[in-house]
Order: structure tokens, then C-alpha cells, then sequence
């Protein structure tokens, strides 16, 4: 992936290993992590057959919207949006398969993807990544909000992944919910330090996101937002949308 490229300017603000992992034994983190993974409902995973979002930011000059559809269970994914001529394209592909897909899938789309789908999914990923350290760092003054909440920091180790050493800061309300973020990037790329609130909270079926992210990187304004947002369950045919 040439770095120059549209995920490396994103990829940005919150790329974290390119893998969805085991989930780690709950012995093995804090309890903290388990209940911001069930607020954001975690338990009902197992029922979701797609899930459908688009991710949008602006940070600059930097104006990016691609939509996707993920069908977990067989790891299938549809893209929308441009290709590197700025064209409009739709592309389906299965992970499985990924190593037959074209130059374009494996070094743009399918980065693209996780980057996304970490930005939308990030309370799953305290369970589900194996390779990261879970630390409850007890109550901590917010960065951009007034008040205090729970800091729990998420450390990826040094080696392996896109992008080794990230670390991510959650703050995080009484009532399980992410409040805000802080990340550090563990290599050279830009941005080193995104700040950013989590907000527009919307339940789509039996899971909760966060839509609205506002915030800095690199001390520069940076938004990012989720639109589109919608689950589809195992055995139904409707799309149940955010709201």
C-alpha cells in the first residue's frame, strides 16, 4: 500500500491491526472492558447477519465517504466508492479469497475496511483482539469534555499488525459508554495524536453506536461520522436503521 495513497491519509485516524482475532479469556482483562463491550451489545453478535454503515471524514483538506456492507458470519464485503481514478465503484469480495482480488482490494479497499469497521466496532475489539493489553487506569479528568470518567487504555504490542504500537485511550460514563478517545500512534505516520469525542449514540437492532466523532488530529480539526447505519439479523430480510 503506497502510503501516499487515500488509507494512508485516513488510516489515519484509527487503523489498528488488520485482524479480527479470538476473543480473549475474560480472566484476561479488566471487567471494565466486558462492560463497555456489552453496552455497545456485545451478547447479541451472534444474531447479526450484516451489518451496513458509511464511514465519512473530514479533517483539512481531507474529504472522504465510503459505504459498506459486512456479512460477518461469512466474511463477505461490499464496498462503495471511489477507485484510485476518483471513479465511482462497487466491489464484492470475500476475505477468504482475498489473495485472488485485484492489486487495488488488497492494498486499498481491504485496509479501508478495517479502518472503518475499527472506528465503528471499537468496544467489540476489547474482546475480540487477543494481541492487546487491557488496563483500567481508574478515574481520569476527560480531554476535551468537563468532568472525570473511567480511562481504560488499550496498548498493541510493538511488533506485527498495520501499524505496531498504537495505543488507544477510552474514556468512559457510569453507564458503560464511551465518551471519549484518545489515540497515539506507535509508528511515524500522521496524525500521532487524534482526540475525539464519541457521541450521536444510535441503536440499530439490538447493537449501539456511536455516529458523531468530533476532534483534533494532530491538534488540526477532525470529524468523523457514520451515516447510513443499519443491522440486519440472522433469518430476516429487513434492515433495521440507526436511530
Amino acid at each position: 500500500m503506497t502510503r501516499a495513497g487515500p488509507v494512508s491519509l485516513i488510516g489515519v485516524l484509527l487503523l489498528g491491526v488488520l485482524c479480527l482475532p479470538a476473543g480473549v479469556s475474560a480472566q484476561q482483562r479488566p471487567a471494565i472492558a466486558d462492560k463497555i463491550a456489552k453496552t455497545y451489545g456485545f451478547d447479541s453478535w451472534d444474531q447479526v447477519e450484516a451489518i451496513r454503515y458509511t464511514y465519512n471524514l473530514e479533517a483539512g483538506p481531507v474529504k472522504l465517504s465510503r459505504s459498506w456492507v459486512w456479512e460477518p458470519k461469512t466474511d463477505q464485503i461490499t464496498y462503495e466508492g471511489k477507485d484510485k481514478a476518483g471513479n465511482p465503484v462497487k466491489i464484492t469480495y470475500s476475505r477468504s479469497q482475498l489473495a485472488s482480488q485485484s492489486a487495488f482490494v488488497k492494498e486499498e479497499v481491504d485496509p479501508g475496511f478495517f479502518n472503518d469497521q475499527y472506528t465503528l466496532l471499537f468496544p467489540f475489539h476489547l474482546v475480540w483482539d487477543t494481541g492487546a493489553t487491557v488496563t483500567d487506569a481508574g478515574m481520569h479528568k476527560l480531554t476535551l469534555g468537563k468532568g472525570s470518567a473511567e480511562k481504560v487504555v488499550v496498548k498493541y504490542p510493538s511488533e506485527g499488525g498495520y501499524a505496531p504500537g498504537d495505543t488507544w485511550e477510552l474514556h468512559v460514563g457510569t453507564d458503560g459508554r464511551i465518551q471519549e478517545l484518545v489515540f497515539h500512534r506507535g509508528g511515524p505516520l500522521k496524525p500521532s495524536v487524534v482526540i475525539l469525542t464519541w457521541a450521536g449514540h444510535k441503536k440499530a437492532g439490538p447493537l449501539l453506536f456511536s455516529t458523531d466523532k468530533r476532534g483534533t488530529a494532530d491538534g488540526k480539526p477532525a470529524h468523523v461520522f457514520f451515516s447510513n447505519v443499519a443491522v440486519k439479523l440472522v433469518g430476516s430480510s429487513t434492515w433495521m436503521e440507526a436511530q
